[in-house]
């Protein structure tokens, strides 16, 4: 069963209780938080305070996205702060080797995160170590922007690998512009987890749209 992870991003943070609540009954897996610092990425989103909250008002698992520079500098607060999984950007740090170790030594599950032009090749040497790839079908920064086809091949190549080296326990997830029409792509090109915001927050149903995108 594809997962689907609600992007935390898009909900209404005047009434930020109720719409978590609202996707938990409605039948999210998880929560996507992307952490954007206005320099890695030109947006900025929120950060620990935010991250707080957000664990207090929901058991559901926390998917933390960390756009920002030097992430090894944030990691272990936000694992203290409920992240379930933490994934970096190779073009963020130095040090990505030592990131994917401090993740995983505190407890949490460890991604690497894919910009549409980065190519899979310089994140093969880290495949077997990490619990999870994040392939980007948007140029990051702000959601509601459309999807970018041409990731797909990148998913299918990855597929091929994930198969070939038998890393059964690799979970594949797709985040930007995801709606009925594009989950189908992702889901067929053997994508485990759908990140959705605008589509989810912006519907009238999040129950029939959360299920909608699962039967993808």
């Amino acid at each position: 069963m594809t997962l689907i992870a609600s992007s935390v991003l898009a909900a209404d943070f005047g009434h930020l209780n109720n719409e978590l609540e609202k996707v938990k009954r409605a039948g999210a897996d998880l929560l996507h938080i992307d952490i954007m610092d206005g320099q890695f990425v030109p947006n900025i989103t929120f950060g620990i305070p935010v991250m707080e909250v957000i664990n207090t008002y929901s058991d559901l698992p926390k998917d933390v996205h960390l756009m920002i520079h030097n992430p090894e500098n944030f990691i272990k607060k936000f694992i203290e702060l409920g992240a379930d999984y933490i994934t970096v950007r190779p073009e963020s740090t130095e040090k990505l080797e030592y990131c994917l170790e401090l993740i995983k030594n505190n407890g949490a599950k460890a991604g690497i995160a894919l910009n549409p032009e980065t190519e899979l090749e310089t994140i093969l040497p880290y495949m077997h170590e990490i619990d999870l790839l994040l392939f980007m079908t948007i140029n990051p920064g702000f959601g509601g922007q459309k999807f970018i086809h041409r990731v797909v091949d990148k998913m299918a190549e990855a597929d091929r690998y994930r198969r070939k080296h038998e890393l059964t326990n690799l979970l594949f997830e797709v985040d930007g512009g995801i709606n009925e029409h594009t989950a189908k792509i992702c889901v067929e090109n053997k994508i485990d987890i759908l990140v959705s915001g605008s589509t989810i927050f912006e519907s009238d149903n999040f129950k029939n749209t959360i299920q909608t995108l699962k039967e993808s």
